[in-house]
């Protein structure tokens, strides 16, 4: 079914140094392609953990490590499309990659404006699926960079008092701390000492970094002011 592999040594060796113990899962209801599959990701590199049914694949364990997955439209129970649109519901950024028998106009468009990373016809070109699962492993990975560094951030504004909260945010909203002090009916001084504990705590070093922090924490109004 599959074409005789093409990558180089050489290149699968270097997406190893970059993409090291990145996972390739694969939900196909056909074993043949999953057993096709297994091959072709084991031979360049990654390691493929395949799924017979879009169940299965929701009942595995997350992943920290960068992943991808390899995706069929058509499969009974639950489909493709489905699956994406329970993992966009969970919150699950993993790129998908879609393959399929019997691709059509508006099922590759209903795909990619889902957020789909590619999406291939069967039989599948070996060089275009390697090229797209080492594209999607780069974005994968920055993904996994942004979560981690956003639960750091999470995790230095929990260590917030209620006040410094309310100090944090009507500093980055661009108030002066004579004013963030009359917002809150405290002393300037005490205003002064909240916001050197708030950046201490939040590890920032100035006040455009700490609103570019307030900004990835996407915080509304009622979570800070009470």
């Amino acid at each position: 079914m599959y074409s005789t592999i093409t990558v180089t040594h050489q290149r699968a060796k270097a997406q190893m140094q970059t993409l090291d113990r990145s996972v390739v899962f694969v939900v196909d209801d056909d074993v043949s392609v999953r057993e096709s599959l297994e091959l072709l990701i084991a031979s360049a590199g990654w390691q493929p953990l395949l799924f017979a049914s879009a169940k299965d694949f929701l009942s595995h364990a997350r992943l920290a490590a960068p992943s991808c997955l390899v995706l069929d439209v058509n499969m009974p129970g639950l489909n493709g499309l489905d699956l994406q649109s329970l993992l966009t519901t969970d919150g699950r950024r993993i790129p998908i990659i879609f393959i399929t028998g019997f691709g059509d106009v508006p099922t590759t468009v209903r795909a990619m404006k889902a957020g789909a990373f590619e999406f291939l016809t069967k039989p599948i070109d070996t060089d275009a699926l390697l090229q797209a699962i080492g594209s999607a492993m780069e974005r994968s990975a920055a993904l996994t960079r942004e979560d981690s560094e956003l639960a750091v951030l999470q995790s230095y504004y929990q260590m917030l008092s209620p006040r410094e909260r309310e100090v944090m945010f009507f500093v980055v909203h661009g108030l002066l701390n004579k004013q963030v002090a009359f917002e809150l009916g405290i002393s300037e001084i005490t205003v002064k000492a909240h916001r050197g504990q708030m950046m201490r705590k939040m590890n920032a070093r100035s006040l455009p970094e700490l609103v570019k922090m307030f900004a990835r924490l996407r915080l509304d109004d009622q979570n800070v002011i009470h």
